[in-house]
């Protein structure tokens, strides 16, 4: 479910003052509580230590890994047992590599899925335990707590593969928030091309409003859980072949 509007328009949001505390503040101790979830909320249960990982930087990233005719497509809110297989099938037809932003709920449901994308050669990023819109508007903990229990519980789904990147849900991000992803090797992730696919306009208005908008910049948004997503899938249909025609490669966000 998606709060942002369109393009970078909660970039703004993002202050980068006090960064430098906030990332002293975030240890690996801020790992040491795992949660269970009930009813869509984190709660305490039993803990996990971190496995060693690289950080990176905190800075949100919106360009490719493929260069200036590079396309990050980028799949938010999933695994659903039915749009993501359909999503899927279309990347395979088109040899098409893609960004899956998973939520800890979704994963923690449908792990078959989750190591289905990994087979494939797609990527993960952690987009929450629950997809909540106001992170930025809630505590510190809260906010570290949904982060990194998706950060587990999308890598038990997939049998071990970490998330590389994590995308605030509705870019609700804060500056705290992009330090304990950070922290834990997961690369913030924004978008420049919102499709507004979320809305259901008609696959003629999504394919539209990549078309439009793509010289924002390379990172395109678009969803496979959260609703009916038949016009996702038939967007998607028509958009991968229009960009190997217009000569655009496809990759990941940098990291």
């Amino acid at each position: 479910m998606a709060r942002h509007g369109g393009g970078r328009s909660w970039y703004g949001k993002v202050v980068g003052a006090a960064l430098g505390v906030t990332m002293l503040a975030v240890g690996a101790s801020v790992y040491t509580a795992q949660a269970d979830v009930v009813n869509g909320t984190p709660e305490a249960g039993a803990s996990a230590k971190p496995a060693a990982v690289k950080r990176v930087s905190p800075t949100i990233a919106h360009a490719s890994d493929a260069g200036p005719r590079g396309v990050n497509i980028t799949i938010d809110d999933g695994p659903d047992p039915r749009w993501t297989p359909q999503v899927l099938e279309l990347l395979r037809e088109e040899g098409v590599k893609a960004t899956f932003c998973l939520t800890g709920i979704q994963a923690q449901a449908h792990p078959g899925l989750v190591k289905e994308i990994v087979a494939d050669g797609h990527v993960l990023c952690d987009h929450s335990v629950s997809h909540d819109t106001a992170m930025d508007r809630k505590s510190e903990a809260y906010q570290s707590k949904e982060i990194l229990d998706a950060e587990r519980m999308i890598t038990e789904a997939s049998g071990g593969v970490r998330p590389l990147y994590y995308r605030a849900p509705g870019g609700a991000f804060t500056p705290h928030s992009r330090a304990v992803a950070a922290s834990r090797g997961m690369r913030p992730l924004g978008w420049n091309v919102d499709t507004k696919d979320f809305e259901q306009p008609g696959a003629d208005s999504i394919v539209e409003t990549v078309r439009r908008e793509l010289p924002n910049g390379p990172t395109i948004l678009f969803h496979d859980a959260g609703g009916d997503r038949a016009q996702t899938v038939e967007a998607l249909r028509r958009v991968l072949p229009w960009l190997k025609e217009e000569g655009y490669s496809f990759g990941f966000p940098v990291r």
